[in-house]
């Protein structure tokens, strides 16, 4: 089966300093698939190329068959894949379902404002927002403005769905319900790359990891694998006990 999303000797540097190096991996269609590393590694900087935000320097990315190299941010919308931001950006005038709308309106299927509507609602009730449709996005708490920022993207109705950091910022309850919710959209068709740091997390959901070290591919494998790699405990999980207790998968 070809790869949904591939990235074939991708570079991008600024100025001297070189983000993303010669990175090739795959995702799947179906997968799961955790971007980790230490802050610095280049885990935004591969979302910002993947979804044309940034243009690499050499490389080529391709998306559902197509090479998907250079194009604009929209152009990569509309082939349907969809992104959030660590730090999160709704449009905090309007409510919930019309941020969703917006999504609709400008993801894959193109979608006139009456269907939009529908796509709104439904990725509302994925996200678990009914009771705050209504809600203007500036009034939402972190853990809403998390979950709208999710929703949006849905509405969307994408292939492939970035999501950098969904679970910074929230409490214990609030963590599992996201991560109930990521595996829900993944059992709805939607194929997952995600940057989290919280590592239970990230191995449980996960069906492979691919780790990143100041650009560079460090380690790609299952979960257990990853977390027993010697390398990646050298530079980023740093304690062997904690590598051999992320290996206790759900």
């Amino acid at each position: 089966m070809s790869p949904l999303l591939e990235l074939d000797h991708v570079n991008k540097h600024f100025g001297g300093l070189y983000a993303v190096q010669s990175l090739s991996f795959q995702v799947r269609e179906g997968e799961i698939v955790g971007l980790i590393g230490p802050n610095g590694a280049g885990k935004t900087t591969v979302f910002n190329l993947v979804n044309g935000a940034y243009q690499p320097d050499s490389g080529r990315i391709l998306f559902n068959g197509a090479d998907i190299t250079g194009e604009k941010p929209y152009r990569i919308a509309r082939r349907g894949l969809a992104r959030t931001h660590q730090i999160v950006q709704p449009l905090m005038n309007m409510t919930v379902h019309q941020n969703c709308m917006v999504g609709a309106c400008f993801g894959r299927e193109n979608l006139p404002l009456a269907k939009a509507r529908e796509a709104a609602w439904e990725a509302i009730a994925i996200a678990g927002l009914e009771d705050r449709a209504d809600t203007q996005a500036m009034h939402l708490t972190i853990a809403g403005k998390k979950r709208l920022e999710l929703a949006r993207a849905l509405a969307a109705r994408p292939l492939l769905l970035l999501l950098d950091e969904v679970l910074a910022g929230l409490n214990p309850s609030e963590i599992d319900h996201m991560i109930d919710v990521v595996r829900r959209v993944r059992d709805r068709g939607v194929t997952i790359l995600i940057i989290e740091h919280l590592m239970q997390a990230i191995m449980n959901l996960s069906d492979r990891i691919v780790v990143l070290n100041f650009g560079k591919k460090l380690a790609v494998g299952a979960p257990a694998d990853v977390a027993a790699n010697a390398d990646v405990i050298e530079a980023y999980l740093g304690d062997p006990n904690l590598a051999i207790e992320l290996q206790k998968r759900d």
